[in-house]
């Protein structure tokens, strides 16, 4: 009976998003996310040490959600605070609902021209799952990441790292970017001292 009970448990679980499994892909070592290398939206290689002593918001985007006019939240967000050392890093993927069908030059185009985005945007990952980006792969990972791990449950998830390049708060897709806990947040981290 208890068998039955857990192996229904493992079905049902994923739904209401329960991590009921470990990662499939391990964590890189390293000791922070701005240790990796991903590539642009371009294709090109981008050393996301390049944004070490800034503070860093990491977001999956997708342009096919109900959540997808975060962009302009978004982006209102980067030009507020970006003279003070915020970036915003937006990372396309297409795991929920094929939310994501675009290619990386249909991404570009749509961000240009819909919410005029000028935060950094790059390739397609996939942020879950057996084909999990490293970048993922080490914020998902209560190896790597204990105090903010566990699955993407959807799109336009928010993780901020410090002036340190450690993840301070991680943040629902729900909540949106200007709500007083990010705002907040990120005006306690560019307060912060490298």
């Amino acid at each position: 009976m208890f068998k039955k009970l857990f192996s229904a448990l493992a079905v049902v679980a994923p739904l209401f998003g329960c991590q009921t499994h470990t990662l499939a892909v391990e964590p890189p070592a390293v000791t922070s996310p701005l240790d990796l290398v991903v590539k642009d939206i371009d294709g090109k290689d981008v050393n996301l040490s390049d944004y070490k002593g800034k503070v860093v918001m990491i977001v999956n985007v997708a342009s096919k959600c109900g959540l997808t006019p975060q962009y302009e939240k978004l982006e209102a967000l980067y030009r507020k605070y970006k003279d003070q050392g915020l970036v915003i890093l937006g990372f396309p993927a297409n795991n929920f609902m094929g939310q994501e069908p675009g290619t990386n030059e249909e991404i570009k185009q749509f961000c240009k021209t819909k919410y005029d985005v000028t935060f950094p945007i790059f390739s397609k990952i996939s942020v879950k799952g057996d084909d999990i980006a490293p970048l993922y792969a080490w914020l998902t990972s209560e190896k790597t990441n204990p105090g903010f791990s566990g699955d993407i449950e959807w799109n336009f998830a928010k993780f901020l790292i410090g002036r340190d390049g450690k993840v301070k708060a991680r943040f629902s897709p729900r909540t949106a970017p200007d709500d007083t806990s990010v705002t907040a947040a990120i005006e306690k981290e560019l307060a912060a001292k490298p």
